[in-house]
This record gives C-alpha cells, structure tokens and sequence, in this order.
C-alpha cells in the first residue's frame, strides 16, 4: 500500500469553539500582487469561503461538512459499510489551519505562476517538491486549483466550460514550500502529444511526491479513468484519487460512485493511497483538508495530532 503518510483522526466535536478560539490566529491580511502589472486584489477579493476563518461563524454541521465532506453521507450507508477507509486522513483543526497560511502570499512566502511546459526538456528545474493534478477533460482539475489557491486570489487559473482548455504542463509556485502541476486533461480533445507530454514527467520527475488522480463524482469511473489509474500504477509512485463535483448529484448517485472508486482501490491498486478525497470547488467542501494533505505530503507541516490508524 502507498504511504500516505501518517493517518490522522482529527477531533471533530466542539468545531465551532476551537474556530474562534482560532480567530485572532488568522486575522484576514491583504495578499500581495505577484507579477509585474498584476492587479492588486486584496483579501476581502477572496471567495467567501476560501479561508477557516471566514466559515468559523457558521453552524457546526456546516462547518463539518466543509471540513470533512464524508460526514454528510454517513447516514446514508448500511451500518455494515466499514468507514475507516473513508477517514484514515482526519487531522485535526490546528492542523488544517496551519496548512491554510501555506496558501496566502506573503512577501517572504511568494505564490505565484511559475512558467508552461509541453515536453520534458522545458520543464523548469525547481527543486521543492511537487504534486500534479490529473484528470479526464473537464473534469474540474483548474477549478479545483483555483480553489486552492483561492486565498491568492490575483494568481491566474484559466477555468473554462470547454473540454480540454489545458494544453501545458503549468507550475504554480508555492513558496519554497512546493509546486502544485496542473497537467493537460485525457480523453476528449485532450492533446494530441498527451502521452508524449504527460508519462515521461509521471515518469522521471525525481521531486514528484505525490499524483492526484480526480474522477468526476457526478458519473463515477470511466473506461478513460481505468487507463489513467493503470499508468499510474505502472509509475509504481504513490497517488491519490479525488472525486470531484460532489455537488452536481444527489446523495445516493455520489454515494454510489463513491464506493466503486472505494472498491476499485481496494481491489485493483497497489500504489493508491486507499481514502478518496471528496471535493466541490464551487462550494469549497474537502478545499481545507486537501490542502492540508498536500501541505503533509510535502512535508511542509508536521502534523501534531496524529495517530496510526
């Protein structure tokens, strides 16, 4: 099984109370422009929800439910549906904000766009570690990093409704910290050099630490998503699959596809990190905790409240 690092429950009674005891630990300051002739966009440009901070005056289930998406279908599964799988990654609130100030620039702690790449000798040589993001076309991979970065928001993450919008490698920089990769979609229109570009970096990329595999929740695994989770288990290089758009079906359609990713990992994979993250970029749910993952699996935090599981 891959290393995912070490699992982590998280405390997630008392929500409300550890949030605003919280609160004059993340007081909203203004983000910097990054890039020559940038426009200026303050912290209150942000989305709404882009930061803890923002949602801690919310009821606590709604708060859980952003924090920990999988809680909203726990009642809808069978009593005799382990649940562990779903929430070995469970850090606790400390952590998750810790990770979230990874994610707002500063001028010692620079975000921005790095550069576009289509084949391996114009990659950059950046030495932090990197995770990618891949995906079948229109799938939500840049929506989902525009969430991400959504504490950043000047940094410019090209969404469209068309498939195939991303034809390069982009790198975003992080700091020091990492480089998050959003790669070119597969399937339809995706681009004619797909593999040329896309397996040689999966490949050979010494400071890739970690694949994000997403699948589109609204309509589960599809044969273009099977190919995909194969060559990632030919990298034998650990990844993570990301259920997207959570929000674009009812309960029992998403709970459905859900655990046919959930069995298909547990079935068919030996290099999957065995949670799938559940995710709605429009609505923010799972944004706070795949940052954290990502700010774990960089080692850019340290978690402090962990426990093997």
């Amino acid at each position: 099984m891959a290393d995912g690092g070490p699992c982590v429950k998280g405390v997630r009674d008392n929500v409300s109370v550890l949030l605003s005891a919280a609160g004059n630990m993340f007081r909203p300051r203004p983000c910097r422009w990054l890039r020559p002739g940038a426009r200026v966009v303050s912290w209150r440009s942000a989305h709404k929800l882009a930061s803890l901070q923002k949602v801690r005056a919310l009821p606590p289930n709604k708060v859980q439910s952003l924090l920990y998406p999988f809680s909203d279908l726990e009642g809808y599964l069978d009593r005799s549906v382990d649940r562990t799988p779903f929430q070995l990654f469970h850090p606790g609130l400390e952590d998750v904000m810790k990770a979230e100030r990874l994610f707002c620039s500063s001028p010692s702690h620079k975000i921005d766009y790095q550069t576009s790449a289509v084949r391996m000798d114009h990659l950059p040589a950046l030495k932090p570690p990197e995770v990618c993001f891949i995906g079948r076309s229109n799938v939500g991979k840049s929506s989902l990093i525009k969430a991400l970065f959504s504490l950043t928001p000047e940094i410019e993450v090209r969404v469209s409704k068309t498939p195939g919008h991303t034809k390069k490698m982009n790198f975003f920089r992080v700091g020091t910290a990492f480089t998050v990769v959003d790669m070119p979609g597969y399937g339809y229109k995706a681009p004619k050099d797909f593999v040329d570009m896309v397996e040689p970096y999966l490949y050979s990329r010494k400071n890739l630490v970690r694949t994000f595999l997403l699948v589109d929740g609204s309509v589960g695994l599809q044969s273009a998503d099977m190919v995909a989770l194969e060559m990632c288990e030919e990298m034998t290089r650990p990844y993570v699959m990301l259920v997207t758009k959570i929000d674009k079906c009812g309960h029992g359609a998403l709970l459905t596809n859900l655990l046919n990713v959930q069995d298909v990992v547990k079935t068919q994979t030996m290099s999957c990190f065995p949670q799938p993250f559940l995710i709605s970029s429009l609505q923010f749910q799972g944004i706070y905790l795949l940052r954290c993952f990502i700010a774990h699996v960089t080692g850019s935090i340290r978690l402090t409240d962990t426990s093997q599981s």
